[in-house]
Order: C-alpha cells, then structure tokens, then sequence
C-alpha cells in the first residue's frame, strides 16, 4: 500500500464521543466547550457537553485497523515523525464555517469561519501532508488552517493565541489559527487538493507544499490555479475553455506526482494538469451520470455516483464502470489503500465497498441516512457525512460498527477530508 505518514500534534477539545481529556496549555487562550453552537442558516445546532482543552489527546477506544508509514520517510526525527493525522475537516456550509474533529475521540477540536465576511458557502476541504487544512467556498474564495495550535500566529493584539476549542466560533480577525485567506472572483469555486511537497530532513517537516483549486464564471470560463500553500499567492492559472458546464469542474484529487484531476460537473469529461509544465489533457467521460472523483493508490482516477464507479486507466485510456442500481446519481468516493473503494449508495441509505480491480461490490453497510461525502481516516474507518445534515457516521468496514457525531451544521462535504488520500497516492519520484 503506497501511503505517507502526516506530521502533526494531536490537540484535544471537548465536544461529544468517547475518549479521555487532556489538560490545557496555560500559554494559549482557547474558547470552547461548555457553550451552545452558533447558528446557521437552518436554525440547529448541537451543545457541546464537555470542558475544553487545548493540547490534550482522547484515548483510543479499540484498536487501529492498520498504521501508516512514509514510503521513502526519513527516521530520524526525534520520534516526533510517529503520529499519524486524527482529525476530519467538515465544513458547515450553512454556517460558513468547518470542524476540526477528533477520528479517535469523536471530539470537536475547533470551529472556523472561512472567510471575512464569514459568507462563502464552503464545501470542499483537503488536508496537507502537514496536516493543514484548506476549504474552498462554493462562492469563491480559498482559506488555510492551521492544525498545530504551535504554528498558530498572534495577530490580534491579545497576548496568547486566541483561537476555538470546541463548536463555538471566534470573529474573523480574532481567530489566530488562519493561516491565510486568498480571495477568488469565482461565481463557482467547488474543487481542492492538496499537492505533496518536499520533505526536509533537517527540520522534520514538509516544505514547498502547493494547492490545486478550480473556479469558473459560466460556460466555457473554467480554470485551474495552483496556489503557494504557504502564503496562499496563486502562482499558476491554467484556462480550460473547453469545459462547458455553467459550475466548470465539480471535484478533484491528485495522483503519487502531484498532477491534479478534476471532473467536470455530471461526469462528462476527465481532466489531467501536469504539475510540471502546467499543460493539460482532457478525456470524455464513462457516459453515465457521475458526481464524485477519487484518485486510488496506483495513480487511477475514479467517478462515483449512486452506488456505482467508473475506473479510468491513463495508460490504455479506457474506462471499466459497475452501473448504478438508481436512485439519484450523488455521493462522493474513496480508496482506503487496500484494493476498496467506498461510496453510499443513496437509493437506500448503504455503504458500499467496491473492488478496486474487479469492480464488484464486496461490502454493503446500511448507515441511519444517506451520506454524501466519504474519507477514510488513519485507523482505516470510513467516515460517511450526511448531506445537509447534523450528523458524520464513523464506521468500522469489518464489524460494521457505526459511531455518530452530531453537531454538525448542513454539512456538505465529499473531498480528502483526512488526508489519507493524499498520503495514500504516494510521494513524487524524482
């Protein structure tokens, strides 16, 4: 299994779900916890139960499926390169804001709003192998979070780092953990994806890390921009005037070379930009209705919608698909690393795990409602997002074991909300 180990401190932060506490910084100051949610558009919240810290970690309740490890990772960083990344970015799209959630406590540990005017609509979210965060809104704009409260910077005049500890949201301008905020004259800014960057030695830490994204202002106006991960300054814009849907590209991921992929909205065309020399290649589609895309360990783009998946192959060109059984074509995939896709099938609400090689379904879970977006975290669960909703479904792919979390804000998210897909695709050769 080609998979990368991210870096990253696991902070703790009280919410809802199992797990221990652990104590505060006293040099940070964090809100939350034992205070009600804000608001969104639809008017429902959930309360967090539980007190608050900033730098505690939950203890694990069962054992880890599977351990990641760097291909190719250096080992002597101290130990400090032996965690691996626990926590799930969901964005509330009605609340203009996302979640940072404990995969192993089922703790929220933060709440950010993702633009000034804390408007956008976000939907998409990709973690680094970093393991930072970055959303895109549906109406233009892209933002960076921090996942380490360390790399955190003081900006607002208050000594200590003033940032969320739970569901409660901070204004713009006091939150500290914004990394940056790059704003997108965008009527549709829906795909993202982190790119691997380069591993330096010396500091035990990624470097040079970059960002795909994708916007478009009608029919024939799409284009692809890759930004600097540090600063959020687009150093690339790549025009693709043959993408004639009116949102331009729906979704995208990248492969083991950082090269992205992007569907266009229906699945009619596949879309490749070389990281390299920044040219691109368009294929049509499998000719069935398609919504999400993942790209699998061994470098091949994927299609999914309503419980079916079409498999593209760069090397013959050609595409396999297993056919939907009906139902509305939604839902978002991904590969666990392991030779399975995982999708929900929305005419009743079940999990699906699709054979990467064989494509037949070799796994059904029903879950308590559809869910629209699907990741894979680093235990090896699959967590199923419900569309619109309160809630994210945590489930075990071998007992069928299901956990909830409920305080979400009409969530809407299908993308690498983990980074598991990112790690998964493998590091660049070269």
């Amino acid at each position: 299994m080609g998979a990368a180990l991210i870096f990253g401190c696991g902070d703790g932060s009280a919410s809802e779900g199992r797990g221990d506490e652990g104590s505060g910084l006293t040099t940070l100051t964090t809100f939350g916890a034992d205070e009600t949610a804000s608001e969104g558009n639809e008017g429902e919240t959930g309360t967090d139960d539980s007190s608050a810290d900033s730098d505690g970690e939950g203890n694990e309740d069962g054992e880890a499926k599977f351990d990641l490890s760097i291909p190719d990772a250096p080992h002597s960083c101290g130990g400090t390169g032996g965690d691996t990344l626990s926590n799930i970015w969901i964005a509330n799209s009605s609340q203009n804001s996302v979640s940072k959630i404990d995969t192993k406590t089922m703790i929220e540990q933060g709440r950010y709003y993702v633009r000034p005017d804390q408007a956008g609509n976000p939907s998409r979210t990709s973690v680094s192998l970093s393991a930072n965060v970055a959303i895109a809104s549906r109406n233009g704009g892209v933002t960076k979070i921090y996942h380490n409260i360390d790399d955190c910077q003081e900006s607002n005049g208050t000594p200590g780092i003033q940032t969320s500890g739970g569901a409660e949201l901070l204004p713009w301008g006091e939150e500290e953990c914004v990394a940056w905020h790059t704003p997108l004259a965008y009527t549709s800014n829906r795909p993202l994806a982190w790119a691997q960057g380069t591993w330096d030695e010396s500091t035990c830490s990624w470097v040079n890390e970059k960002l795909w994204t994708s916007g478009a202002n009608g029919a024939g106006s799409t284009q692809v921009l890759l930004l600097d991960g540090d600063t959020g300054v687009v150093e690339q814009t790549i025009a693709i005037p043959e993408i004639q849907s009116s949102i331009g590209l729906y979704g995208g991921a990248v492969d083991g070379d950082g090269h992205f992929w992007g569907i266009e909205t229906g699945g009619a065309r596949l879309v490749r930009v070389d990281r390299n020399n920044f040219s691109y290649q368009i294929w049509s589609g499998p000719g069935v209705a398609s919504y999400g895309m993942a790209v699998d360990s061994v470098g091949r783009p994927w299609f999914c919608a309503g419980g079916g998946a079409s498999r593209f192959d760069p090397q013959l060109q050609t595409w396999q698909t297993l056919p939907s059984p009906g139902g509305n074509a939604w839902g978002g995939c991904m590969t666990d690393g392991e030779g399975t896709l995982w999708h929900c099938r929305q005419l009743d609400a079940t999990l699906v795990g699709i054979d990467t090689e064989t494509l037949q379904v070799t796994k059904q879970i029903p879950l308590p409602a559809y869910a629209h977006g699907i990741s894979i975290d680093f235990d090896g669960y699959v967590w199923a997002v419900g569309f619109a909703s309160t809630d994210a479904y945590r489930v075990d792919p071998d007992t069928g074991t299901i956990d909830t979390f409920s305080n979400l804000v009409g969530a809407y998210t299908y993308s690498d909300m983990t980074g598991f897909a990112l790690s998964s695709a493998g590091i660049p050769n070269g």
